[in-house]
């Protein structure tokens, strides 16, 4: 037994990869599943088609390495947080289709909260803000529309998880009902200060505390898979929310380290140690991770659309074929069109939080094309990741060089990219050698807890950067750029779209 199986489900696929005792890759198995549409602003999955990827994958990836269970010493999971299923206890079937962390149907709901002023209590014991993108009112619209379920819920006979709490039901047979508390701080239902669901708020919402599962740290027991899956029982040992998991893949154990992944949307995490600092800029406070009982924090902030952007230019406008086509159009493109896209399509994150707002482009003229749009795509993200790297320094920093930021996820490939993601924030991109950091966290917390894998500072110290972005761009551009960024964003959010 001296490999790790780490299960990376995320919105738009579900990846299995075989790690060795060094976490070198052995093999990587990948299925995508469809995304469901069934309303503006409603995104939801279908629970069978995340769980026969996972177990699908599992097994590919495993066969593809040349192993069996056998030779698996530990499961890790990680997973796209904040979306959100509810199940029956007695037969594991879910209630309704899973409602995706990008949903936007319950922004009434978060309004009327805040309205009702209750937000300075959200955000005081959870850390966030009053979204629809947390988990919070997606299960109370839940409990609200089915029928019968607020009382089936009382009676103890639901329950609630976000993915990886779906998958570990799933994949012990039923037999733990439990999550980490990195998924728990993205519930809005989590005390991240006293590490406990918060009875006050779930009273809010009246969400029985019965449905919840229990909290444990990221490197613990979340039980034994069963044997049909792989061939022999084989024990789960470590599970972050995807973000988390690539904050500990990156290595980013010390305060004042930031990582931005880079997937459907960019999530970036600034590490703040034993101490959750409150934002004045409106990020997320966040457990980064918690080990041994002892919690890490970090500020966060969410950026809605990043590679799906991408996706968008490829599926939706039918401009390219496939993402790798975004860097030789990018450096075709005219510099004197200069087009900013604000890619809302689902709303705007940090540091906005303005979930109504749709997407527009700005600075059309007829000799656009899909050259200009594939680099208005890719500057978008770089924009994006500026606002979120403004609000980080002001909470953290007041004042000076803002950090290295180290990158990860699919879009950080694109050499383009993030070199225009240095130029415009100013500061070096360290690109590392394993772009897989999430499931690379996943793995090392199982590893280790299974006595696999070396301790923190040992796996920190075999980080490697494949490549260094430094800023080329002048001073003066780059905040004229900038200004232009916030000015089409200020457009953007004036329209009213709901």
């Amino acid at each position: 037994m001296t490999h790790i199986l780490a299960i990376d489900q995320g919105t738009t696929s579900s990846r299995a990869i075989v790690f060795d005792r060094n976490l070198a890759i052995r093999a990587i198995a990948r299925e995508e599943f469809p995304q469901h549409f069934p309303a503006p602003g409603h995104v939801e999955h279908d629970p069978g088609d995340i769980w026969l990827t996972v177990a699908g994958t599992m097994r590919q990836a495993v066969e593809k390495a040349g192993l069996t269970g056998a030779d698996i010493a530990a499961i890790g999971i990680t997973n796209q947080r904040e979306t959100t299923l509810l199940w029956d206890r007695r037969t594991g079937q879910p209630l309704h289709n899973a409602i995706v962390w990008q949903d936007r149907s319950t922004a009434q709901s978060c309004a009327r909260l805040r309205d009702a002023g209750h937000e300075r209590l959200v955000t005081e014991r959870t850390g966030l803000i009053l979204d629809p993108y947390f988990s919070a009112t997606k299960l109370a619209w839940l409990l609200d529309t089915l029928p019968d379920a607020r009382e089936r819920a009382r009676r103890g006979e639901l329950a609630f998880g976000t993915v990886d709490s779906y998958l570990v039901w799933r994949l012990t047979g039923g037999a733990v009902h439990a999550t980490d508390a990195t998924n728990a701080a993205r519930t809005m239902l989590y005390n991240i200060h006293e590490n406990r669901w918060d009875e006050e708020i779930c009273g809010l919402l009246d969400i029985p505390l019965s449905l919840l599962p229990e909290v444990r740290d990221c490197a613990a027991d979340f039980g034994m898979v069963r044997e049909d899956l792989l061939g022999r029982a084989i024990p789960i040992l470590g599970i972050a929310g995807d973000q988390q998991a690539a904050t500990i893949g990156q290595a980013c154990f010390s305060p004042g380290m930031v990582k931005a992944t880079y997937g459907t949307g960019c999530f970036a995490l600034l590490n703040t140690g034993d101490t959750p600092v409150a934002s004045r800029s409106r990020l997320l406070t966040t457990i980064a991770y918690r080990l041994d009982g002892q919690t890490t924090y970090a500020l966060e902030g969410s950026i809605f659309i990043a590679g799906a952007v991408v996706q968008w230019l490829r599926d939706g406008l039918r401009l390219i074929r496939r993402a790798e086509e975004t860097q030789p159009l990018s450096e075709a493109a005219n510099p004197a069109e200069r087009l900013i896209l604000v890619p809302a399509f689902t709303g705007l994150g940090a540091p906005y939080w303005k979930p109504e707002t749709r997407g527009a482009i700005f600075g059309l003229t007829r000799a656009s094309g899909p050259a200009e749009f594939a680099r208005a795509a890719l500057e978008s993200v770089g924009y994006q990741t500026r606002d979120l790297m403004e609000a980080m320094h002001a909470d953290w920093a007041g004042s000076g060089t803002p950090p290295v930021l180290r990158v990860d996820g699919g879009l950080s490939a694109s050499d383009w990219g993030m070199a225009f993601l240095a130029d415009i924030i100013g500061a070096p991109v360290d690109r590392p050698e394993v772009l897989e950091t999430t499931a690379l966290g996943a793995a090392w917390l199982a590893g280790q807890r299974a006595g696999l894998c070396p301790g923190q500072e040992e796996f920190a110290r075999t980080w490697a950067l494949d490549r260094r972005f430094e800023p080329q761009m002048a001073a003066g551009e780059r905040d004229s750029r900038y200004d232009q960024w916030k000015a089409a964003v200020a457009a953007t959010i004036a329209v009213p779209f709901a």
